[in-house]
């Protein structure tokens, strides 16, 4: 061992040092680290070769060696192997993640610089990201950012910078503490750890108390210093990346005015002559204009000092970024007028030629902006040529660039000799040819233009805009009964549901249009939702499926009374036994409609609104089984009956008035119906088991003519154990009614 020679060590003398990482001896272990490491050091082929000769495992246990040298030596040699991919995926089968983060704590800068160093290769991959956080690794390594030793702060600031691309992340090392030493290390005589402090704050000043804490501790004016320091034009991107993100807190923004950050960005665009400065300079002053400072915008010429930079750039990014501020600031009518009198209409007409997807997605955005309520603006870009364009883009464009494309043509169309001539370069048939595409919307004629179909397609689009507007269409036709039949049938209820259990595409507008849908189906809107509002009626038709997940029914119906035979109405066909058989067609429940007339009769006249829903809880009770004590739930036998009445009548759909044994949820479908039937308002919710209960509204007072002016309060009605008892809603009671 004497003769171990590192420097010119070979493939077996290799395969030796490794057998070596094995010994007792402690001397011996240091030598063979040594030797492994310079290996390592001459390539990726050594690397890769260690790996096979079964390197890893006991280096991974050498550092958290009780030798404070056979340690160190350790972590240096697994730092040095940990740059290669193939050590990367390896590791991932060794637990090595722990005892590097506790190497962190040891008191030993040049441990402290390897560790980090094996982190920061380590932490580009996901699944080591998550083992760094669960293995406690943020608290140290943001400790080390004020480390004595430049190498372990860079290390430890790349770490960090690779995790706080997570969201949870950001949050978790704000409370760290992080911002007073990424600002300390802006200071840093190292542009690498400079560049790497400015990224790590680009991504978690995009929290609002990131944001606070930052303007609090002179965030601001640090950045302010870097953005007016000539010898720093290496960060300028970097920090305006946070300065468009400070932007965002309105405290933050009214400093940066004060302090003339409005005006600096104006200086970059004028005088820099680097795409990217101009880019993110143009962004923010788009965020600006976002925040209704159009007069501060105006004040400084921004119109004219954009259309000028939009007929010089080159860079595609930058023309982009220019239509974006375009459409941004277009609301504002003085802007408007003074894009097109700078002659911005006809360059941003241009781009419309442009192969770049992008660039022409925010041109036909801005010209959307320009022509909106401007007629003007419309003209302008008629006399550029600008509808022809426009048309073209409704075939073949991306679903942006046709959804913009037809918003602008349809503001343009307005005026008479443009919308001839739209008409006469065949824009009808360029605008109805997309609504056979599942990746645009246009409402324009949309029924009488066979579009319905279409509309519903679109959603299955991934663009959220295309998919914001098909909800809001689909929202606006469904508001009419018939429409909404026929939406329904197409589809639109199965993907609609889909969206809204999707994290990535559901929003408040899917919502929205699946309860307008809903509310024309209640079978469906009870079966998906669980609850039938007061105002949602139950009529002769109506049945209940039971819970359902998403398209799986339960194999359990029970129904009200088909009236009509001839009743086709889409409400009264949800959910067929099988998609392949005839309508069945059902008795007549003579039994329900008996019910009806005797609660008209009987109920209808008392006075008390109170004794109205108790003397219907007592009916629907004794027509459902009586009264059953709690104790004796178990031995109430609706389940068998229910059993029975099924083989009778061959079928899963069973008549509400045949129903003698009923269990919660049978009685309080029954109980709303009836209500509904004398105008009674109560709800209908279903709970788990089987359970179901009715809510009412009644005031303080035990008589109608009660004269309280307190405010009417929530109670569930009591049809199971004694009928017609009223259960404040959200005490102890109403929580046993409604769980088993």
């Amino acid at each position: 061992m004497a003769q171990f020679s590192p420097l010119h060590i070979e493939s077996k003398t290799a395969a030796t040092a490794v057998l070596l990482l094995n010994s007792v001896e402690e001397h011996i272990l240091v030598k063979a680290c040594n030797g492994i490491r310079i290996f390592a050091e001459k390539g990726e082929e050594n690397k890769v070769s260690l790996v096979g000769l079964g390197a890893l495992d006991p280096l991974c246990q050498l550092i958290a060696h009780s030798n404070v040298l056979v340690r160190r030596k350790a972590i240096i040699t697994l730092g040095t192997m940990a740059t290669s991919s193939e050590v990367k995926n390896a590791l991932k089968e060794i637990e090595v993640i722990p005892s590097i983060v506790d190497s962190l704590s040891l008191e030993d800068v040049v441990v402290h610089e390897f560790a980090t160093l094996c982190l920061a290769s380590l932490s580009v991959d996901y699944d080591f990201k998550a083992k760094i956080i669960d293995s406690k690794g943020l608290p140290p390594l943001v400790q080390l950012l004020s480390s004595p030793d430049n190498d372990v702060q860079k290390n430890s600031l790349e770490v960090i910078y690779n995790l706080v691309q997570d969201q949870e992340t950001s949050q978790e090392v704000h409370k760290l503490g992080v911002l007073h030493s990424l600002l300390d290390l802006l200071k840093s005589e190292f542009p690498v750890i400079q560049h790497l402090a400015l990224k790590t704050l680009q991504y978690i000043t995009t929290e609002e108390k990131t944001l606070i804490t930052f303007r609090e501790q002179q965030g601001l004016e640090k950045l302010m210093d870097i953005l007016s320091n000539a010898d720093f034009t290496d960060l300028h991107v970097e920090a305006l990346q946070v300065f468009f993100n400070c932007l965002s807190d309105s405290e933050s923004e009214q400093e940066i005015h004060q302090n003339g950050g409005l005006e600096r960005l104006i200086e970059f665009i004028l005088t820099s002559t680097e795409p990217e400065i101009h880019f993110i300079a143009i962004k923010c002053i788009t965020r600006v204009a976002e925040k209704s400072d159009s007069p501060k915008l105006k004040k400084h010429n921004v119109e004219e000092i954009l259309v000028n930079l939009l007929s010089a750039a080159e860079d595609n990014i930058v023309k982009a970024a220019i239509c974006e501020a375009v459409k941004v600031m277009s609301p504002n009518q003085a802007s408007k007028d003074c894009f097109r009198d700078r002659g911005a209409i006809p360059e941003i007409v241009k781009l419309l030629n442009s192969e770049n997807v992008g660039l022409k997605e925010e041109a036909t955005r801005a010209l959307c902006g320009l022509t909106n309520s401007s007629n003007l603006n419309a003209l302008a870009v008629f006399e550029a040529g600008g509808h022809k364009k426009l048309i073209s883009q409704l075939c073949g464009g991306g679903p942006a660039i046709v959804a913009n494309s037809a918003a602008a043509l349809c503001n343009m169309a307005e005026q008479k000799v443009i919308r001839c001539s739209i008409l006469s370069h065949g824009g009808i048939q360029a605008l109805v040819e997309p609504l056979n595409s599942t990746k645009f919307l246009s409402v324009l004629q949309l029924q009488s233009a066979g579009g319905l179909q279409p509309l519903v397609n679109l959603l299955r689009s991934n663009d959220k805009e295309v998919l914001q507007n098909a909800c809001i269409a689909i929202k606006t036709f469904a508001s009419d009964e018939p429409t909404a039949a026929q939406i329904y049938q197409l589809g639109a209820m199965e993907m609609l549901q889909d969206i809204n259990q999707s994290q990535n595409r559901r929003s408040r507008f899917s919502k929205m249009a699946l309860i307008t849908l809903l509310n024309f189906n209640l079978p469906v809107k009870y079966a998906l939702m669980g609850h039938l509002a007061s105002t949602d009626k139950i009529t002769d038709g109506f049945y209940d499926v039971g819970k359902v997940c998403k398209h799986i029914f339960q194999q359990f119906f029970v129904s009200l009374y088909r009236k009509k035979k001839e009743d086709n109405s889409p409400k009264d066909m949800v959910f067929p036994l099988s998609p392949k058989d005839t309508p069945w067609e059902m008795k007549d429940d003579t039994t329900l409609q008996g019910l009806v007339k005797e609660v008209e009769e009987s109920i209808l006249s008392l006075d008390d609104e109170r004794e109205k829903f108790a003397a219907l809880a007592r009916l629907v009770s004794e027509v459902m089984g009586g009264e059953v004590q709690m104790e004796k739930l178990h031995e109430f036998p609706w389940g068998l009956h229910l059993s029975e009445l099924k083989v009778e009548l061959q079928s899963n759909l069973i008549p509400i008035g045949l129903v003698r044994y009923g269990f919660f949820c049978h009685r309080a479908l029954l109980f709303k119906f009836l209500a509904d039937s004398i105008r009674l308002n109560c709800t209908l919710n279903r709970g788990e088991y089987n359970r179901a209960w009715n809510e009412v509204l009644l005031s303080p007072g035990d008589s109608s003519n009660d004269a309280s002016s307190s405010e009417p309060a929530g109670y569930i009605v009591d049809l199971m154990h004694q009928p017609g008892r009223m259960l404040a809603v959200n005490t102890p009671a109403t929580v046993q009614y409604q769980s088993i």
